[in-house]
């Protein structure tokens, strides 16, 4: 007869790549857990070499992996990392990618394009990822093109938290909704802050250029806050900034948004804007630039880590929908 089990046995492996390493290292504290012995790395001709240096037989995994610019790479990282922990006969792989990348091909432009989300959804299930983790989806019905659950957590209450702490008084603030479909986000926010809200009416003529049109909402006067899922260009949002000021009136402008992809221009454009700030989760890792003042990041990792541990004990992750969690880790200056 087989001895029992130790439950100290059953704990989470937590498996990092190289996508932000620092997010997997802040999660791992906040799970109270330290990251798996593992090697991710390429050989001479690139191609990913994966080694897992410790048992999975029964446990219960999580890959953390935003797939974050290069988004190629990343992605093939988990893959692999997924094929290597279906192999040593985990008992659950979870692919924590904070950041989904091709999330913005959910569906046909044109007539001969591809819906690529739903080929990176197909490939993350093929190769062995059985749940998926995800922050502020840039479009919610890639929920359904994974045949196996998905959560999608949302920083509204980690931004919602840092704004109180920030401002004593809201009752000249504005909350704002760069377009049409960030209605839905700005309003939450609204609701929760007890703020009145804005909707900027946009054109897209191209990919990465916008053109502001004309504002719906009173922000004569007012601070306002632009809330997005995501910072890719800054031409969104740097337009938006101006636009308010400048044809609107608005006293002073600031930026919250899930995902800083900040690629090209942006981090010049953000510097020499009207913004005053702009506050990004740090879903994704970047290195600014000294002469960059108002670029600022919060942690996203208490959140993760709670909703891990609730994936793990079978909880309800409905609560952290709408209130931050209560460990919470220092924030960065």
């Amino acid at each position: 007869m087989l001895p029992p089990r130790n439950r100290e046995d059953d704990h989470a492996v937590l498996i990092a790549g190289n996508a932000n390493p620092t997010l997997a290292a802040h999660i791992a504290k906040a799970y109270g857990e330290t990251l798996a012995d593992a090697t991710v790395g390429r050989f001479s001709d690139g191609e990913i070499r994966v080694e897992i240096n410790q048992n999975l037989r029964g446990r219960h995994v999580f890959l953390i992996q935003p797939t974050c610019p290069p988004v190629n790479d990343n992605l093939m990282e988990l893959l692999v990392m997924a094929d290597a922990c279906r192999r040593a006969s985990a008992c659950s792989v979870t692919a924590v990618v904070p950041y989904f990348g091709y999330a913005r091909q959910e569906r046909k432009s044109s007539s001969r394009s591809p819906i690529t989300a739903k080929l990176v959804a197909d490939m993350m299930v093929s190769a062995g990822v059985d749940r998926l983790l995800s922050l502020d989806l840039h479009a919610p019905q890639i929920q359904g093109f994974f045949n196996t659950p998905v959560d999608n957590l949302y920083a509204m209450p980690l931004i919602a938290a840092d704004i109180q702490s920030k401002h004593d008084d809201l009752s000249n603030t504005v909350i704002v909704s760069p377009d049409v479909g960030g209605v839905r986000r700005a309003r939450a926010l609204a609701k929760e802050l007890d703020c009145p809200i804005a909707i900027i009416d946009k054109r897209r003529d191209n990919p990465n250029e916008s053109a502001v049109l004309h504002v719906i909402g009173d922000v004569k006067g007012k601070n306002c806050i632009l809330l997005d899922d995501m910072v890719d260009t800054a031409g969104t949002l740097v337009n938006a900034a101006n636009a308010l000021v400048e044809k609107h009136g608005a006293a002073q402008i600031s930026a919250y948004a899930t995902h800083g992809v900040l690629s090209g221009p942006a981090v010049e454009r953000i510097s020499n804007s009207k913004l005053a700030e702009v506050v990004l989760t740090d879903t994704i890792r970047h290195e600014l630039p000294e002469t960059c003042k108002n670029i600022r990041f919060i942690h996203a990792a208490p959140l993760l880590a709670e909703a891990m541990h609730r994936i793990i004990t079978g909880e309800s992750l409905s609560a952290l929908f709408t209130a931050p969690p209560a460990k919470a880790l220092k924030q960065d200056s």
